[in-house]
């Protein structure tokens, strides 16, 4: 074996390939047909979107395992351990089966210089693969079309959002992302759409492909009553379901997404009420309007674009504090960091800055001047040299009935959650 150890197999997988993303799927295909020649024997959900996949992928998994099915969920990016992306029934794999897995890659691979991404797909795929799963569910990385990902034919696919994030790769508008979203979609499968905006480029899409199309409000809807909250459908709805357990109102769309993707397969993997009804309860996502601990009270959210800061807005604001508001926030250069200050300024009262830990991190100048350019003014900010010590110092400077909210990166709210 190259390595014993993962995090020495993690720290080679970032310098084999030259680029830290290469999209395209010629050689991770090829290196799967190596590794495995035959599908996988199993139901596969792919889910894409902008926001609200890891929400989606939750639901999808706590449902089908409270109807007792074997799941395996593979997602990113990681909070704290790399093993949280892959999980079988429940349980993130061992460090010493990544290892196994990896150096299979590793032996298949020949001389193909795979991303950091594309060899971790290709192991979590290669342990389902003989996991004995009832149901796959994959969240794609990156767009869809060429995510590694897709390597996969899914049965069913779910489009949760489009937005603007990762131009760079995807394109500069909704039309573009929505056309590399939709490469997902697979000729005679269903494809659900769970936003509320659908572009054309989906609809344009699905018809080329010769995709079977559902749309949220159309196909399916959903309607909030006191207590709970009604799936409607023409021929299988459910009513009187549970609020999911994930705060925000916007889970509800999640949540009902995931009923329909699972609709779709219910002849291949039936569930009664109960399975929804107890998944729907104990689904739960680290880092998504995650509340933990009081004086102060801590929310982690990973939101890093303005779809994501909205919906972090409207759930601050449902939220009664009768205290300040304090961000512990940094954010990668490469996103709308003018953009999700501008949507997040009405609700912060003091903002500490600090640099991720990253390659592509904003430096403190470029964050000091998103936020100068919404006049935001000098004495609401201050400036640390790394989370730790932005996170202190706001713990240090929350009084009674203040809270803290870490959000702007997934890298940011994972160095959080080692320190509360």
């Amino acid at each position: 074996m190259r390595f014993e150890h993962l995090e020495d197999w993690l720290d080679w997988q970032s310098t084999l390939h030259p680029k830290q993303i290469e999209l395209g799927l010629e050689r991770v295909s090829a290196v799967w047909r190596r590794l495995h020649a035959d599908p996988l024997a199993c139901q596969v959900i792919t889910v894409a979107g902008t926001n609200g996949k890891g929400s989606c992928v939750a639901f999808l998994e706590a449902m089908l395992r409270s109807a007792s099915y074997r799941v395996g969920c593979y997602t990113s990016p990681h909070l704290v351990r790399y093993n949280e992306r892959i999980l079988i029934d429940g349980e993130p794999v061992p460090d010493r089966q990544l290892c196994e897995a990896f150096e299979r890659v590793d032996q298949a691979r020949g001389d193909s210089l795979l991303t950091y991404f594309e060899f971790g797909t290709l192991a979590a795929l290669d342990l389902f693969a003989s996991a004995g799963l009832d149901v796959v569910v994959l969240e794609v990385g990156l767009g869809g079309r060429l995510d590694a990902v897709n390597i996969i034919d899914p049965d069913v696919a779910l489009i949760t959002t489009v937005d603007i994030d990762h131009t760079d790769w995807l394109g500069q508008t909704r039309e573009q992302i929505g056309r590399e979203k939709a490469g997902i979609m697979r000729p005679g499968r269903p494809v659900v759409f769970a936003g509320n905006d659908i572009p054309d480029s989906i609809r344009e899409s699905a018809k080329k492909v010769g995709a079977h199309l559902l749309l949220a409000g159309q196909d399916y809807q959903w309607r909030r009553q006191d207590q709970g909250w009604d799936w409607l459908h023409a021929t299988h709805p459910r009513h009187s379901l549970p609020l999911p357990n994930m705060r925000g109102e916007f889970q509800l769309q999640n949540a009902a997404a995931a009923l329909m993707a699972l609709e779709l397969l219910r002849n291949e993997l039936p569930l009664d009420q109960r399975a929804v009804r107890f998944g729907l309860q104990e689904a739960q996502l680290s880092g998504r309007f995650q509340v933990v601990g009081r004086d102060p009270q801590v929310i982690l959210d990973v939101a890093h674009n303005a779809q994501a800061a909205q919906a972090l807005s409207d759930n601050l604001g449902d939220m009664f504090c009768h205290g300040r508001t304090i961000a512990v926030f940094s954010m990668l250069a490469d996103k709308e960091i003018e953009q999700v200050v501008k949507i997040m300024s009405s609700r912060i009262d003091e903002w500490y800055l600090f640099p991720i830990d990253a390659v592509r991190a904003a430096s403190l100048s470029q964050l000091e001047q998103a936020l100068q350019a919404q006049a935001i003014e000098a004495g609401q900010r201050r400036c640390f040299d790394d989370v730790t010590a932005a996170f202190s110092a706001a713990t240090s400077a929350a009084g009674e009935g203040d809270r803290i909210v870490v959000f702007g990166s997934f890298y940011a709210v994972g160095d959080v959650v080692k320190l509360v």
